[in-house]
């Protein structure tokens, strides 16, 4: 039946028209993801001479050993933010003689085919033959591999669970990564080593071949869990059960409905932020993009710095602005064609759109603040990219946004989901990463780097002196286009 489900899906999938529009860009993302796999091949036989040459005198098993912890809590945290979950039109089978158990073994099994699963072999594999074995022998080197496999099974069911609790129990989740974060913050401070712990944990279950068994057990558990939710939560009517909480308060309601049009519009945005799965999951990813100083921050950059930290602040003020502004009218793809039977201002209407673009933007440098520990010139230089975020950035990215012809699908997750992603949207990053550095080069190239970064900051002021003039011109090319738009939108 496992199969038959299979080919049902695939049939699905390739008779879709979506199929042969979206084959050239599969095929290209397939050329990238094996030559990844190819790199990630050549590291795993490689590093045993990386070793060598940089740890020459110690014990590279052990080593290897230190860092799989790292391995695995980074592996839960990228599959929660970047795993889809196999979704199956469960109503076409309701009314046929298939036993509830099927289903869901079914969806739990999809599971296992994601690339998270196979990928890591592409390093473990080789570096079993060429550590593992010569330094513990073959029998070890076997229970090594396998005790790895199974982790990385029991991950896989791990993050789905939760991913599908998300949604009925996000305290439960919450809580689990507050743990992740309290290990790695404690790690950092050098009071406790996850590195040690790591490395004598696997050495540990390595050579007490029972202990597996361990692991064996825990991988079993997680299945079940998985396997418990879906067999209470698999049917409409079911799901239906839970209690519908009021959301919104009736002071914010009654502020919103003041605001008239902007109001509703506003309204109805965040709705569709919080309620479809494809957005939840650019939700989910915010930290990603405000933590994203961690990394660069604390490291010397030499002569490159300021162009990396320009990139930083870039990206930290303006990656969730970008993700929304590049898609304003694509996540309205499925009632486009209602949107405009509606008697709408499409100007102020898009002039919301530029406000919401500001108001996602000014919150992310509000909360990148913080990174002035690291320095005062840190946050003047955000400072400066965010005014070019919203001044400059924010009306390239709408006015790309009204050639936008690709139909999105919000019920279906964010990550490696490129529906929706079309050249334009392409285009659309060279003035967000592009443009400023051309602006800031040439004043850094002459000795006056502050002068540029101030430059490029001025730059947003400007733009926020032409808003009307500027969403005039949006408001053109939306009229221009809008039954292109819609035309295209309705193919699925």
């Amino acid at each position: 039946m496992f199969i038959r489900f299979l080919l049902l899906q695939i049939k699905t999938a390739t008779r879709s028209p979506m199929w042969q529009k979206n084959l050239a860009l599969n095929l290209v993302i397939g050329f990238f993801l094996l030559l990844f796999a190819g790199y990630l091949l050549m590291l795993g036989l490689l590093v045993n001479q990386i070793m060598n040459e940089l740890l020459p005198h110690q014990d590279h098993f052990r080593l290897f050993n230190g860092i799989l912890i790292y391995y695995f809590l980074g592996d839960l945290l990228i599959r929660f933010l970047m795993q889809s979950l196999p979704v199956l039109t469960i109503e076409s089978f309701l009314h046929l003689p298939i036993r509830k158990g099927t289903i869901i073994r079914y969806m739990i099994g999809r599971t296992l085919f994601d690339i998270f699963s196979f990928l890591p072999l592409f390093i473990l594999v080789p570096v079993t033959f060429t550590i593992v074995i010569p330094h513990e022998g073959g029998l070890i080197a076997s229970l090594w591999i396998s005790t790895l496999i199974v982790l990385i099974l029991s991950n896989n069911f791990l993050v789905t669970y939760l991913k599908r609790l998300l949604g009925t129990k996000p305290a439960v989740v919450g809580a689990f990564g507050l743990v992740l974060i309290l290990l790695v913050i404690l790690d950092r401070a050098n009071l406790i080593s996850l590195s040690s712990i790591s490395s004598d944990i696997f050495g540990y279950f390595t050579h007490h071949p029972l202990l597996t068994l361990l692991l064996v057990g825990w991988m079993i558990f997680t299945y079940r869990l998985h396997y418990q939710f879906l067999s209470k939560h698999l049917f409409p009517d079911e799901m239906q059960k839970k209690k519908v909480k009021e959301i919104h308060d009736q002071a914010e309601s009654r502020f919103l409905k003041s605001m008239g049009l902007t109001g509703s519009i506003i309204s109805l945005e965040f709705k569709l932020y919080l309620r479809n799965k494809r957005t939840k999951t650019i939700l989910y990813m915010a930290p990603v993009f405000l933590l994203y100083g961690m990394y660069f921050y604390p490291q010397n950059h030499n002569q490159y710095q300021d162009v990396v930290l320009l990139f930083v602040g870039i990206f930290m003020t303006g990656g969730m602005m970008l993700n929304y502004a590049n898609y304003a009218f694509g996540y309205e793809s499925c009632y486009f064609d209602g949107l405009l039977t509606k008697n709408i201002d499409f100007n102020q209407y898009i002039l919301v759109k530029f406000y919401i673009a500001v108001l996602i933007s000014t919150l992310c440098f509000i909360l990148t603040i913080p990174y002035v520990f690291y320095g005062f010139k840190i946050l003047l230089i955000n400072a400066a990219m965010y005014l070019y975020n919203i001044g400059v950035l924010s009306f390239v990215l709408l006015y790309f946004a009204t050639f936008n012809k690709k139909r999105i699908d919000l019920s279906r997750g964010g990550a490696f989901n490129y529906q929706g992603f079309g050249a334009m949207n392409w285009l659309a990053l060279i003035p967000t990463f592009i443009l400023p550095l051309l602006v800031y080069l040439p004043f850094r190239m002459s000795g006056h780097p502050n002068t540029g970064i101030a430059f490029t900051g001025f730059l947003g002021i400007i733009g926020l002196f032409f808003t009307r003039f500027l969403i005039r011109q949006i408001t053109k090319s939306f009229f221009r286009r809008k039954y292109i738009m819609a035309a295209s939108f309705r193919e699925k």
